[in-house]
């Protein structure tokens, strides 16, 4: 099978990853193919980049042939094979306004992506984003003629932060950054959005065109309740009310009201919140906790490998996630598949996840936090109402149900 290299002379190897490069498929495969682009992709840990890698792996594990372009977490261009998924990494630069993301080098990156169209042979092109990757994979896909299914992850509060977004300037460069999001997936064939909230923003940000919701979905043969004990002492955790919060450290969770909950939680209740993942706000948290007098019940676990996960949700009795930019969650979803109570903000897509299984709160309002986990721990039969409320809820999103709906998005799209 011959390589032809998409953008680079292939180098040497003796072992691990090739240089990027690809070989045709077998005519066989020809109808069952499909390239995803993203800009985000694990190593990367973002909620885009963990559902795209789930789609990827789960479509592989139906028999598609499924090819991924991103870019390189190390630099280098590269391909390689994991989980039945080949992917294809583009050369990288570390982008200026995030500490660890890095971002594709736009230099001949249509032509590159041309290419891989050509040698691939995809069916449909599925873009989860439209900034360097994902805009030049439209741009390919339509050069080919191929069709191009868009889901969108995008809120531009995702990125003010990292920007150093002055606040008075915000409501203009989220106008203008909605105003280039639809320009790009104006050309895609079929646009998804993980929950009808996140469907309906498109809408009320001046998007015309149809957006169907398609959960993003979680992994229920993974995420389901287990022993706490045992998970509270794998982590080295007091046993003690707990309550947990999964996601990055960063401006747009909030997670000072959290932390500032715990103060207007009665004091002998002793309750613990323990915050798993990585991220800019951690110093300025720390600082937070230990002004106020909690630092000893807030924990600070760092960076948890996926393969982990499940049993840290295990250590809590209530989840917590006090993010405003949520266009589905993730972490919540996979929270009430573990059984466990929600205690949200009420805003963007998070109502969707939350009623019989726990409380929203009105963003702000650290009092109506408080007093919303605080009815939670102390009583063992509203826990136990709304923790298996939530899993009847959760069983909704099995990844199963989506992958199969995609599946049905490439084959309408396809013939």
């Amino acid at each position: 099978m011959n390589a032809i290299p998409l953008n680079e002379p292939p180098t040497p190897t003796t072992g691990g990853p090739r240089p990027l490069t690809l070989a045709k498929n077998p005519a066989t495969n020809r109808h069952h193919t499909v390239l995803i682009a993203t800009d985000t992709y694990p190593p990367d840990v973002n909620g885009a980049a963990y559902f795209t890698h789930r789609l990827a792996t789960g479509l592989a594990a139906r028999g598609t042939q499924v090819h991924v372009v991103c870019a390189s977490d190390h630099g280098p261009p590269r391909t390689e094979t994991s989980n039945g998924v080949t992917v294809h990494r583009l050369r990288s630069a570390p982008l200026l306004v995030h500490p660890t993301m890095r971002v594709t080098i736009p230099t001949r990156l249509g032509r590159t992506l041309s290419r891989l169209i050509e040698h691939v042979g995809p069916q449909v092109v599925h873009v989860q984003g439209h900034f360097v990757v994902g805009r030049a994979a439209v741009g390919a896909a339509g050069r080919a003629g191929l069709p191009v299914v868009a889901t969108n992850h995008f809120m531009p509060d995702n990125l003010f932060q990292f920007a150093h977004i002055p606040a008075w300037l915000r409501h203009r460069v989220g106008h203008l950054a909605w105003q280039d999001f639809s320009r790009v997936y104006a050309r895609a064939d079929h646009i998804t959005a993980p929950t009808p909230i996140a469907a309906g923003l498109l809408s009320d940000k001046g998007f015309t065109r149809h957006v169907e919701a398609v959960s993003c979905g979680i992994d229920l043969h993974r995420f389901q309740p287990q022993p706490q004990q045992w998970a509270r002492q794998r982590f080295q955790l007091p046993d003690r009310p707990t309550i947990l919060f999964v996601g990055r450290l960063d401006e747009e969770k909030r997670l000072d009201e959290l932390i500032k909950a715990l103060r207007h939680m009665p004091r002998h209740l002793d309750a613990q919140a323990v915050l798993v993942g990585t991220g800019g706000k951690q110093p300025a948290l720390e600082r937070l906790a230990a002004r106020i007098g909690v630092s000893g019940r807030v924990h600070f676990l760092g960076f948890v490998p996926d393969a982990d996960l499940p049993q840290v949700y295990s250590t809590a009795d209530v989840f917590a996630m006090p993010g405003t930019a949520e266009l589905q969650s993730i972490a919540t979803l996979e929270a009430m598949a573990s059984g466990l109570p929600i205690v949200a903000a009420n805003a963007m897509a998070l109502p969707h996840l939350v009623a019989d299984n726990g409380y929203l709160y009105q963003p702000g309002d650290v009092p109506q936090l408080a007093r919303h986990l605080t009815t939670i721990l102390t009583s063992t039969e509203l826990r136990t109402s709304m923790a298996n409320a939530s899993l009847i809820r959760a069983a909704t999103h099995d990844h199963q149900h989506s992958l199969t709906r995609f599946e049905e998005i490439y084959a309408e799209l396809a013939t």
